[in-house]
């Protein structure tokens, strides 16, 4: 039963290369603060340093240029922007933006070596503290992508490409957004949405560090291409963090109300795994009720990215 059909996003071409090299983009030699067609000087002794070109010809690469601009020097936990190239003809080259350059993802870094608790509280905080500038002017991330530099000496969220205003067409019709498992249960079922959908991916995201090794608490049980995916990761909600309240008559329609009784129904007890229900042996107590504030099925009732800061979960050791 496939409830909601997958969104396509397209992947800006992304590429790390050192800085300064030839092969940006494999279009022309370039150096950071260098004007596009400005020869290099190749006896200069500038400290070559890695960085991430993102190149293509698609509006959300303008989006993301936007948004750092606009956001960048508000928070030192948002990627930067190190410089712009604008899009040449004369060498059918693209516009690009030239990124900084982080080592790894948190996530694969959870899988190459399980992180400690104080780590995934660094983190978190990270996440939370870029979401909270977001947040308090109304735009939504849509996605949960984390860089770390140097494991865990800086951490900072990036990939802004489709990050959009709450009032936007897209947050509106709810339309589809980020990697399905950290989807949340109303852009699941293409309900409006706004900045809690981003607390809800927080909360998979944390989960996910917290147990390490690759887990996901909504991984499906069928292949990405299989018409039950999505329906799939719907049931998980439920059987981890449902029941769906009746709360949800007040957001979502009729047809929408109708996959959530399907659902529920075709839950039988045993298949139920209620968070809340973890023991110590997987996780903590102060871990659990911190992730339990986030996952929340109705986002009416998550907290805000400002509030589980200012939890005490930061302030034990």
């Amino acid at each position: 039963m496939a409830v909601v059909a997958e969104f396509a996003r397209l992947a800006l071409r992304e590429r790390v290369v050192p800085r300064g090299s030839r092969q940006v983009c494999a279009l022309e030699p370039y150096r950071i603060g260098r004007l596009p067609g400005q020869p290099i000087d190749t006896n200069s002794n500038e400290k070559q340093e890695k960085v991430i070109a993102k190149s293509v010809r698609h509006f959300r690469l303008q989006n993301e240029l936007n948004i750092l601009l606009h956001f960048q020097t508000r928070t030192r936990f948002i990627r930067p922007l190190v410089e712009e190239i604008d899009e040449s003809e004369e060498s059918n080259t693209p516009p690009t933006l030239i990124l900084r350059y982080l080592d790894d993802d948190a996530l694969q870094a959870s899988i190459k070596q399980r992180l400690t608790r104080p780590e995934v509280k660094y983190v978190a905080r990270g996440v939370l503290e870029a979401l909270c500038v977001l947040h308090e002017d109304g735009f939504v991330h849509t996605g949960q992508l984390t860089h770390l530099d140097r494991r865990f000496s800086d951490v900072q969220l990036a990939d802004f490409g489709s990050t959009v205003h709450v009032d936007s067409i897209h947050a509106q019709r709810g339309d589809p957004i980020g990697t399905p498992i950290f989807r949340s249960p109303e852009a699941q079922m293409e309900i409006k949405w706004g900045s809690a959908t981003d607390i809800w991916s927080f909360g998979t995201m944390l989960i996910s560090l917290l147990y390490g090794e690759g887990f996901h608490i909504f991984n499906p049980n069928v292949p990405p291409d299989h018409d039950d995916y999505d329906t799939d990761i719907l049931l998980k909600h439920h059987r981890c963090f449902g029941p769906f309240p009746k709360s949800y008559a007040e957001i979502a329609d009729e047809p929408r109300q109708a996959v959530l009784v399907w659902i529920m129904e075709n839950s039988p007890a045993e298949t139920l795994r209620p968070f809340h229900f973890t023991t110590e042996k997987e996780i903590s107590r102060e871990d659990k009720e911190f992730v339990l504030r986030s996952m929340k099925l109705d986002p009416r009732d998550r907290a805000s990215a400002r509030q589980l800061l200012e939890d005490d979960w930061f302030r034990e050791s």
